[in-house]
């Protein structure tokens, strides 16, 4: 039932991610803390783990059709890395029950400004 499980988490994850260019932060991470027991450190790293290959994916089928700028990634690329690597050493300092009320937070707003 596990596998099952997993499996389903994962394809959501991966059409959500294809269609609206989310997936690991929105799907991954409640999935794996609320379905299957993940603590909420582990299930922000893994959830980033899970990602990678998935954008890999979904951004060859958006290059194959034309849906992709370039220029535009690598220069918010290099930000984001940098972002990344800062975020990751902070997400490391927060307890846990602070980093699900900052995750909840964010989730909501994000949510808000979709239908707004």
């Amino acid at each position: 039932m596990k596998i099952m499980t997993l499996g389903a988490i994962g394809v959501v994850a991966g059409i959500v991610n294809g269609l609206l260019g989310i997936g690991g932060g929105t799907i991954l991470i409640p999935a794996m803390i609320f379905l299957i027991g993940v603590e909420q450190h582990k299930a922000h790293g893994t959830s980033l783990l899970i990602i990678l290959p998935t954008a890999i994916m979904s951004t060859i089928v958006y290059a194959l059709k034309g849906n992709f700028d370039f220029s535009l990634s690598f220069k918010v690329a290099l930000g984001a890395v940098f972002g990344g690597y800062l975020g990751a050493k902070l997400m490391n300092k927060i307890p846990a029950k602070t980093l699900k009320k900052i995750f909840g937070v964010f989730m909501v707003i994000a949510g808000l400004r979709m239908v707004l």
